[in-house]
């Protein structure tokens, strides 16, 4: 036994990692398409929203600024006339009134009073250069006189000056609460219609993923999509996906009724044949080398028929070890058969065991006929694994000549065969492809690598069964 035989298995290179297509690579990340179309809409309807709010922010402010300078002026004007056209008495009670009923307050202008101009936006400057153009000069238009806030607007009566005072509120566009307000339900109802639009949209493409899963694990009768949808392009798709999934369910009864053909039909006259063959062939060599044929024959039809089964398996708990030692007990019979496994007790993965069975009794058929020492003539096959994260990683390697590197991609091929060195046995072509499937189906991964002592290693990797 060499050297990379007697490292422990942990501290071996698996090959896992260095094979073209690692078994380790995870599929990039996923987004749903629903989720998908929903922030484009979400997007779509966002930006069309605040671009309606802008505009129309854009066309009510020239109104706003008209209205507003219009109203300012006339209470100006208005206020002005009464107070001028009143007398003493009449004026205070004027003045009282425009307090308690209009919330207009007069007040005379001091020239000590200190003030703070109404220019804050351009609402406010534009306000207050109309009301500057309709007052006249000296027209004052202020937000806050001596600490006191409010509209302010200073004006003349008589040559005396004079304050008015009303509420800021007539001064403005609407308030950024109102804003919010309006903003926010437009965009609950419109992310609520763009969820209700994008679940319209994928429901078809779901129902289509949904009967395409169906179908690729063999069950036609709950791959059938409803024909009399509304709209004519997804009712044409259906109609097509279902007359699809018609031919695979009539071309899969074909083949399993082929296939039992196939079993019977050859193996019947095989029978005769080996029946005659004992008792009629004298010649005891003879008579073992026909014997021979007629089982190579059998064997070719049992990888024909492997090949052929169908994809879909239910996984079940299997026991590694079991499978181990069910496949390679034929090879342990061999005397120039040397098999050492090195795997941990009751290692359980999920699979079949009837395929992993026969998974293994290929790798180890494949291994005795190409996988023999060049330099003993002995065939000497490694088996070990070892768990790892949500998987069992399992390696097989034999101590033959290896491969040359350009040919380990096209092992697995169907009827494909390596070089000189590894073909002195006959052979369908058909093990390490079916391997491969059996693998595939079974929810893993399968590859091919030199080991960098000598020979070739098989390496498997297959879901783990939770505890």
């Amino acid at each position: 036994m060499n050297e990379e035989s007697r490292v422990p298995f942990e501290t071996q290179p698996t090959g896992l990692e260095t094979v073209p297509a690692p078994l380790d690579a995870r599929p990039p990340r996923e987004v749903s398409l629903f989720w998908r179309t929903f922030f484009l809409l979400a997007m779509l309807l966002v930006g069309c929203i605040v671009a309606w709010l802008q505009t129309f922010r854009a066309l009510e402010f020239e109104p706003r600024v008209l209205q507003s300078a219009q109203q300012l002026a006339s209470l100006v004007n208005l206020s002005r006339a009464a107070l001028v056209h009143s007398d003493s008495i009449a004026r205070v009670s004027l003045v009282k009134t425009l307090a308690d009923e209009e919330s207009v307050r007069i007040a005379p202008r001091e020239p000590t009073d200190q003030y703070r101009l109404y220019d804050t936006d351009s609402l406010s400057r534009s306000v207050s250069e109309r009301l500057y153009a309709r007052l006249g000069p000296g027209t004052v238009v202020a937000r806050e006189v001596n600490n006191t806030p409010g509209l302010w607007i200073g004006f003349s009566i008589d040559g005396d000056p004079y304050w008015l005072l009303t509420d800021p509120s007539r001064l403005g566009l609407v308030a950024g609460t109102t804003w919010l307000i309006w903003l926010g339900t437009a965009l609950v109802l419109s992310l609520t219609g763009a969820a209700l639009i994008a679940r319209l949209i994928n429901r078809p493409l779901k129902n289509l993923s949904f009967a395409a899963s169906r179908l690729r694990e063999g069950d036609f009768n709950a791959s059938q999509l409803s024909e009399a949808v509304a709209t004519s392009e997804i009712r044409e798709v259906n109609i097509g996906f279902n007359r699809m999934a018609q031919r695979l369910s009539k071309i899969e009864q074909d083949r399993a009724l082929m296939l039992a053909g196939i079993s019977h039909d050859l193996r019947t006259p095989l029978a005769r044949l080996r029946l005659e063959t004992e008792m009629s062939v004298s010649d005891p060599q003879a008579r073992e080398h026909m014997a021979a044929d007629i089982e190579q024959v059998n064997a070719i039809i049992d990888k024909f028929l492997d090949y052929a089964r169908p994809d879909h398996l239910e996984p079940e708990r299997v026991s590694l070890n079991q499978v181990i030692d069910a496949a390679t007990f034929p090879a342990s019979l061999d005397p120039n058969t040397s098999v050492t496994t090195s795997i941990p007790p009751e290692t359980i993965l999920m699979g079949d065991a009837t395929e992993l069975q026969r998974v293994f009794a290929n790798l180890v058929e494949n291994a005795q006929r190409y996988g023999r020492d060049p330099v003993t003539g002995v065939v000497r096959i490694d088996i070990a694994a070892k768990a790892k994260d949500e998987w069992v990683l399992i390696k097989l390697r034999d101590h033959g000549t290896g491969v040359s590197p350009e040919m380990l991609s096209q092992l697995t091929q169907p009827f494909f065969r390596g070089d000189a060195s590894r073909s002195s046995a006959t052979g369908t072509g058909l093990g390490l492809a079916i391997v491969e499937r059996a693998v595939s189906r079974m929810g893993g991964r399968f590859a091919l690598a030199n080991s960098s002592t000598g020979g070739l290693s098989a390496h498997i990797k297959l879901p783990r069964a939770k505890a």
